[in-house]
């Protein structure tokens, strides 16, 4: 990949798709991950408004701590960014009095879990309608088209998503060029969504280099039974995840009434 180009190419693409929309900027969610850190630098390199929204809900400290340290470089770097923290805490915990939570733990938790992502959603929609923002998306190609690894109208609820053509190796590559920080740049990523520090490989089973191979032997047609070993392992892996979330990845289905019946 040609990285600087690649990394110009993008701060254009938001640039043009901003003015064209008549806003003023992009609001973004940061969470001390490295797609987050990337997509707001490559939003504050277009010289536009980006305000960047932390939004704790029991949160690591080391995903606080990760969060704050990149907000306050970007400050420094840029003078059209702005930040704001909004503890979402009380409201999740409040929410929590008014459903129920009966049930197999582990559906109530991913349920909980996926609250989380949408609360947010919630949160930087509310800012970019009073600010005129535009609210970026920060999932990447094997999140948002291989495995499917994000919540529906939670994180995958955006205006635009300047990263999702990238494999995760690319956007640490962006990363490197664009000086995120290193307690970034060296974390295992997380999405933070279980108030602890389990990373996104202990969820999935695999890391991102794996499902970067297995999102490019699906491309090519392999099957499960053309692998053996870990190989054989990580395939079904990906190929699990991948047909269990498509519904994410495809337009929301519409139900067409055949002109006979109009």
């Amino acid at each position: 990949m040609k990285t600087e180009e690649v990394t110009q190419h993008i701060v254009k693409w938001l640039k043009d798709y901003a003015t064209n929309a008549k806003v003023n900027g992009f609001v973004i969610g940061v969470s001390g991950g490295i797609d987050s850190a990337v997509t707001s630098t490559l939003c504050a390199m277009t010289g536009m408004k980006v305000l960047c929204i932390e939004m704790p809900i029991h949160q690591a400290q080391s995903h606080v701590t990760r969060a704050q340290e990149h907000i306050a470089q970007l400050i420094q770097r840029f003078d059209n960014v702005t930040d704001t923290r909004v503890d979402l805490t009380p409201v999740f915990e409040e929410f929590k009095t008014e459903v129920s939570l009966e049930g197999k733990q582990v559906t109530v938790d991913m349920a909980l879990a996926n609250t989380r992502a949408r609360l947010r959603m919630t949160t930087l929609y509310y800012h970019a309608g009073l600010l005129g923002l535009l609210v970026a998306g920060t999932g990447n190609k094997v999140e948002d088209f291989g495995v499917g690894f994000y919540t529906k109208y939670g994180d995958g609820g955006v205006d635009l998503s300047p990263i999702a053509d990238l494999m995760k190796s690319e956007v640490y590559k962006i990363g490197k060029l664009v000086q995120v920080p290193e307690s970034i740049m060296n974390a295992a990523p997380s999405d933070g969504l279980f108030g602890d520090t389990r990373s996104d490989e202990d969820q999935i089973g695999a890391n991102y280099d794996e499902l970067e191979w297995a999102m490019q032997m699906h491309a090519d047609g392999k099957k499960v039974d053309d692998f053996t070993g870990r190989e054989k392992q990580v395939f079904q892996i990906f190929k699990r995840y991948n047909t269990a979330n498509k519904h994410k990845m495809i337009p929301i289905p519409v139900c067409e009434i055949p002109n006979t019946l109009r």
